[in-house]
């Protein structure tokens, strides 16, 4: 972003804030018919877009990333407040939204970054005190008016800290599983968390193997993959990141080739 709305704001500023309409018609113009498009397609109906955006974004978008941080950490009473405004205009969309397509809709994404390369964004015990209350009443909402619908959460890096709290918030799906970070291991994320959440991603590593390997390398890389997280079902392929113009065609290949070969239920 080029400017933050709410940089240097205090806590009185957040009432003054022009916030959006979450419940303008134009929002849904045409969305009923777009969803039973892709319903009789034959796809699964996926929610997603800029709604989607979890506190932590939210947040960062509004204050930036310096005072929203500081604000966690030194005014938490702000940060707090900024956040359930956020989940207020979040009900309010999804309490629409559901409404008029909570039938033909199979799954709902939120996304919100809570990892680095390295380790956690957050402390997980910031995450349990400030962030995941505000998840579970959200995603508890969504699955009231919508039974069937699962929550697909999208978090780069290492989350694994933070695995048994989202599962515990309402977390049906997790991606994009980055296992180049730091915990990421898939052998190990299946162990402890198969049971409870759909791994959806983690197919390949796409920061090392993928653009900088051998064919084979990638071959082998798919198959550990599979391995580690198809077992019992709860595992989509699909490669941690978009892939990069960077990949080799021959990469490509492999990797599809090896999906192919070990990849079907």
């Amino acid at each position: 972003m080029r400017e933050h709305p709410l940089e240097g704001c205090t806590i009185e500023d957040l009432d003054k804030f022009p916030w959006p309409n979450p419940r303008d018609p134009g929002r849904i113009a045409g969305l009923r018919d777009e969803a039973i498009k892709a319903k009789e397609s034959g796809r699964a109906v996926l929610m997603a877009g800029t709604i989607g955006n979890g506190f932590l974004h939210t947040g960062n978008w509004l204050e930036g990333y310096e005072d929203f941080f500081s604000d966690l950490a030194g005014d938490p009473d702000k940060a707090c407040k900024l956040m359930d405004k956020v989940l207020e205009l979040k009900l309010a969309y999804w309490d629409m939204v559901l409404d008029e397509v909570g039938d033909l809709v199979h799954i709902v994404c939120e996304l919100d970054d809570l990892g680095t390369q390295g380790g956690p964004l957050i402390s997980p015990a910031m995450y349990r005190r400030l962030i995941k209350p505000r998840q579970q009443e959200l995603f508890s909402f969504i699955k009231k008016k919508a039974p069937h619908v699962k929550i697909f959460y999208h978090s780069c890096g290492s989350v694994y800290h933070f695995i048994g709290d989202l599962i515990e918030a309402g977390v049906d799906i997790l991606n994009p599983v980055q296992v180049a970070a730091a915990d990421m291991d898939t052998k190990r994320l299946k162990k402890e968390f198969g049971n409870d959440v759909v791994f959806w991603g983690g197919g390949v590593d796409t920061q090392r193997v993928l653009p900088y390997g051998t064919p084979q390398e990638v071959r082998d890389e798919v198959k550990r993959r599979i391995d580690d997280l198809a077992p019992g079902g709860g595992f989509v392929f699909a490669t941690v990141h978009n892939i990069q113009g960077d990949v080799p065609p021959e990469n490509i290949v492999a990797m599809w080739e090896t999906l192919q070969e070990y990849g079907r239920y």
